[in-house]
């Protein structure tokens, strides 16, 4: 027993273990925490111990030694050596003396906090309210202070949405639903009926589909599928659904379960042991089998999307590509899962994003574009309009917000009216895609996919608290505020987040659960046919090889590349990337500046951007084009740079880094924060060893030293003595390059849950309803609003809303009845219709909506009465 107990323990809460682990080392403990809390009032990140610290910390050797035991307690560093000192855990802490506050993440999802007291080493458990109360103070006493600062917590919402409890299990939630399924059918007989119910709702454009009103019940369903079965099992496995389908037609099933005899088996089989002994891979099979996405629409809304000659324009990247590819591969999977489920409908899926007029040589300002490589694909493009017209001009992706609501509104119409009807699924991508998204799905009742695929937050150290500062550049308030409206209307979700408080804006409780059984994790791949391994020469796009002969080592300088290769026989590091800060493309270069030996190692070869920083109209993009021309004067490094503008050709671009390869090269991806990154996989793909930023997605997809190297961006000596140990490596052991290459390439190589919790949906997007109108409208309205508009047209004055004789009749003979039952009540007239409100009784109101045309009467919500009011006063 006493072993369990002491197996328990580590389970503690580390409010519970801290005190015993700083009595280990009162003395040098209290000397550590003196120095925190000489400095003031402070905000510390760890990821990794800087230099400065490490350097200030090396004179007191047994503090130092003291904190790593007291960390290795927790299992929070990898070991008790000063050389090796990495922590393990997300770590953040907050200094309001005499106390230390600490945010600690044991593992993923988990987080606790803990306030430490310099004077007396005492401990005490605070909750994620008050220690964000901490960070506040260091920023701002009096807003922490106000009693009645705006504090969100959507985890009050939470109900009784079932959860994942286990770290590892994060981004499982198509699996995780699928058992928690399998258990409710199990120990619930009423849950077989939803599934009937749900699969009597299914149709497309009025079809019915997999089966109809005669099999409404759980019994004569499972009669149908036994008696089904059957008949199937005396037929050919390939006999077409079309030879059977009349008789299945008077069992009560329509068409869905599959195009072959020996599909639809399997399809019914799969129902018949859901229905009577449920378990989670027949779930999956089953639901996975369903006709129910036919039309989908997905959101990219900033930059200038398109096909061609777009890579490299502002805020316009890979997420470009990464949309497209996703277009092609959906579609695929569409057609593919039709044929097979026995319909001859086709699909339908629009990429939508902004048209802008000022196209800049682009398709940008063509209204629906054919997207390449599909049949049924386009992109529609829809204008920002603003009073006095349509928007010609680009916008920065942060100074997009005053138009999106507009542009949901003018998007909502277009799409309906392309796919003459309403689409199955919206997906959104980015922030501005992901809050048009959640409005267009939330007003059409349509499932809602979530893709953030980077956050500011993580992108803009200290942002969060520091919006303010950074509020007039990047509207990070916006920002922040879209995101929470978008991740918490979704119905599934592909990305992370974190809890934070905005100071002087309001206090973040609780974000999102990254527990919820929304969140699944789906990495995007590298179009294979394009990128491939340098050594498949039989599949090169030999052509090309002029061409990249040309851009890389002529000593010309043109509209293409400048700088020069003095030494071509040197190996070649490589970043291909947009100039925004965040790419930090000039910290590489700097990177590289300042190490002799990395220079004496190899040449630096930099794709991205334009030349001019007058051509750019993103004023990131411009500040670091300058700074890249200052680097490039500073160190002296012609002769050993190449500056390549911005490349739109993918063919060519994947040639370009298997001649990178053919160099013994590497790839270099130095951002400050990556959500995923598309070039990694592009240039691993392709056989480049790769060094990639310690913060974000792809140091998942590397494991260091073994299919590739993590750098920390913030540490630029480090990093670039990282690089060129790499590189001295590979002179020394001849193998050692192919073998980091070879790995990372076997690294690379390696909706019904929509109805079960209809009504805390519905309360949930109530609160998210009201958190929109009253805090990120009125946010926007603070942004200002680009100017070059088209001329307003002029609309023709609508007459306003009056009654006929005829209605005033009959109008006031239904006065007259309600008069005679004493009922309260009010009208409002938007012709042909009347609504009524009626109260009964004290507390209950009740609400009609009349045809003045045919007197029909339909009973109407609370909240469709306010509209047709409102529409009395202001129809917009």
């Amino acid at each position: 027993m006493a072993s369990n107990a002491a197996a328990l323990k580590r389970t503690d809460s580390i409010a519970d273990n801290m005190p015993e682990a700083l009595r280990q080392s009162r003395y040098h403990m209290k000397r550590c925490f003196a120095k925190y809390i000489e400095k003031g009032k402070s905000r510390t990140r760890f990821n990794t111990f800087d230099r400065t610290l490490s350097a200030f910390l090396s004179q007191f050797f047994n503090i130092l030694h003291s904190i790593l035991i007291f960390l290795k307690h927790f299992d929070l560093v990898s070991c008790t050596d000063v050389n090796c000192f990495v922590v393990k855990s997300e770590q953040e802490a907050a200094v309001v003396p005499p106390h230390v506050a600490f945010a600690i993440r044991p593992s993923p999802g988990f987080w606790e906090y803990v306030k430490v007291s310099a004077n007396d080493l005492s401990v005490e458990g605070i909750s994620a309210t008050e220690y964000l109360k901490f960070k506040e103070m260091t920023v701002d006493e009096t807003w922490a202070n106000d009693e009645n600062a705006l504090e969100i917590d959507f985890g009050a919402m939470d109900f009784s949405f079932p959860h994942l409890t286990l770290s590892n299990s994060i981004g499982n939630g198509v699996s995780y639903i699928s058992k928690f399924l399998t258990s409710k059918l199990n120990s619930n007989t009423e849950s077989a009926q939803s599934l009937v119910d749900y699969l009597l709702s299914l149709n497309h454009q009025g079809e019915k589909l997999m089966i109809n009103e005669t099999l409404n019940t759980v019994s004569k369903l499972q009669t149908s599928l036994i008696v089904a079965e059957a008949a199937l099992s005396s037929l050919p496995k390939t006999t077409p659904y079309q030879s059977f389908e009349m008789r299945f037609k008077e069992w009560g099933f329509e068409k869905g379960w599959g195009d072959k005899a020996e599909r639809v088996q399997d399809t019914i089989h799969s129902l018949s042991e859901i229905l009577q002994a449920p378990d989670p891979l027949n779930m999956e099979i089953f639901f996975g089998r369903l006709p129910i996405i036919f039309n989908v629409v997905l959101f990219s809304v900033h930059g200038y999307f398109g096909q061609s000659d777009v890579l490299g324009m502002p805020d316009t990247g890979g997420q470009v590509v990464y949309v497209l590819d996703q277009v092609v591969a959906l579609e695929e999977e569409l057609l593919l899962r039709i044929k097979q489920q026995g319909l001859n409908m086709k699909p339908q899926i629009l990429v939508v994003t902004r048209l802008i007029p000022d196209a800049k040589g682009t398709k940008c300002n063509q209204e629906l574009e054919p997207v390449m490589n599909t049949k049924h694909s386009h992109i529609l493009r829809v204008p920002f309009r603003t009073e006095n017209g349509i928007l010609r001009q680009w916008v920065s992706r942060f100074d997009i917000y005053p138009y999106l609501e507009k542009f949901t509104q003018e998007a909502s119409k277009k799409i309906i009216e392309v796919m003459e009807g309403k689409p199955d699924l919206i997906v959104g991508n980015y922030t501005d895609g992901n809050l048009v998204a959640s409005l267009m799905a939330s007003k059409l009742d349509t499932t809602l996919g979530t893709i953030a695929h980077a956050l500011e937050k993580t992108k803009y150290e200290d942002s969060d608290i520091k919006w303010k500062e950074l509020d007039s550049k990047y509207h990070f308030s916006c920002q922040f505020t879209a995101d929470l409206i978008a991740m918490n209307t979704a119905d599934f979700i592909i990305t992370s987040t974190t809890k934070k408080s905005q100071e002087g804006l309001y206090r973040m409780v609780s974000g999102i659960n990254v527990f919820d059984p929304k969140f699944n994790i789906a990495s995007p791949g590298a179009d294979q046919t394009v990128y491939f391994p340098y050594t498949e020469k039989q599949k090169r796009f030999t052509t090309f090889r002029p061409a990249i002969e040309e851009l890389l080592f002529s000593k010309v300088d043109n509209d293409e590349h400048i700088g020069y290769l003095e030494d071509r026989k040197k190996p070649i590091i490589f970043s291909m990337a947009r100039f925004d800060i965040v790419k930090n493309i000039t910290g590489l270069t700097e990177w590289y500046g300042k190490n002799k030996r990395l220079r004496n190692l190899v040449n630096l070869v930099i794709v991205g951007g334009f030349f001019d920083p007058s051509k750019s109209k993103d004023r990131e993009e411009a500040a670091e084009i300058k700074k890249m021309h200052m680097l490039i004067e500073k160190y002296q490094l012609k002769g050993q740079i190449r500056w390549i503008a911005a490349q739109t050709d993918r063919r060519r671009n994947s040639e370009l880094y298997r001649s990178i390869a053919d160099t013994k090269g590497a790839f270099v991806q130095p951002a400050l924060y990556e959500a995923f990154g598309l070039t990694v996989i592009e240039a691993m793909t392709c056989g480049l060893p790769t060094f990639v930023t310690n913060q974000g997605g792809p140091a998942e997809i590397i494991l260091d030293r073994i299919s590739g190297f993590h750098i920390d961006p913030n540490n630029g000596d480090e990093s670039s003595d990282k690089i060129a140990d790499f590189f001295q490596k590979c002179k020394e052991d001849t193998e050692y390059w192919n073998r980091i290459s070879v790995q990372g390439l076997q690294r690379i190589n390696e909706c019904f849950w929509r109805q079960l919790y209809k009504s805390q949906k519905q309360a949930r997007g109530t609160y998210i309803q009201t958190f929109y109108n009253l805090q990120f409208r009125n946010l926007v309205k603070n942004l200002a609003i680009k100017s070059d508009e088209t001329p307003k047209q002029e609309p023709k004055q609508k007459p306003k809303n009056q009654l006929t004789r005829r209605y005033d009749h009959y109008y006031e003979s239904d006065v007259l009845n309600f008069r005679s039952v004493r009922r309260r009540r009010c009208k409002t007239v938007v012709p042909p219709y009347i609504a009524f409100a009626v109260r009964h009784s004290r507390g209950f109101w009740e609400y009609v909506k009349v045809s003045a045309n045919d007197h029909s009467v339909e009973v109407i919500s609370a909240t469709e009465y306010l509209k047709f009011k409102e529409k009395t006063i202001d129809e917009t």
